[in-house]
């Protein structure tokens, strides 16, 4: 049986994939950050809280016509889970097609979803984890 915080990561990317920030809400803490892997590379920068995540909702249509996470493999961590699949998107104007990897490296606290960092490589979130394969 998969453990809670393994629901509560289905429930926060399905919530994500919608852009519903009541959803996102119900599963993190009011303080939660999300350090995405292109801004993390870029600005060094992450996103935090509700409002961050708003903003970022309402950027994303500026640049991508179509931006999802495919997770394929949820690893129950204990307080952390790692979730390792595909990120599909397609750009706004240009209609060119990204499909790479992604890795989503979920911290927990008191049941909720604190933090979430992306990488667009599975070796480099399994390594994030602590773990090999």
């Amino acid at each position: 049986m998969l453990r809670e915080n393994v629901n509560l990561a289905k429930r926060g990317i399905d919530a994500f994939n919608r852009r519903d920030v009541d959803g996102f809400s119900e599963v993190a803490t009011a303080d939660f950050e999300f350090v995405p892997a292109l801004l993390a590379m870029v600005e060094g920068g992450s996103i935090r809280g509700r409002a961050g995540l708003e903003a970022f909702f309402e950027a994303i249509p500026n640049t991508w016509d179509e931006f999802r996470t495919l997770a394929e493999d949820f690893r129950d961590l204990g307080d952390r889970v790692l979730v390792l699949g595909r990120v599909a998107e397609r750009g706004r104007g240009s209609g060119v097609e990204l499909d790479a990897p992604m890795g989503l490296l979920l911290d927990f606290r008191a049941n909720r979803i604190s933090r979430a960092r992306a990488y667009l490589d599975h070796g480099e979130a399994l390594r994030a984890a602590g773990l090999t394969d």
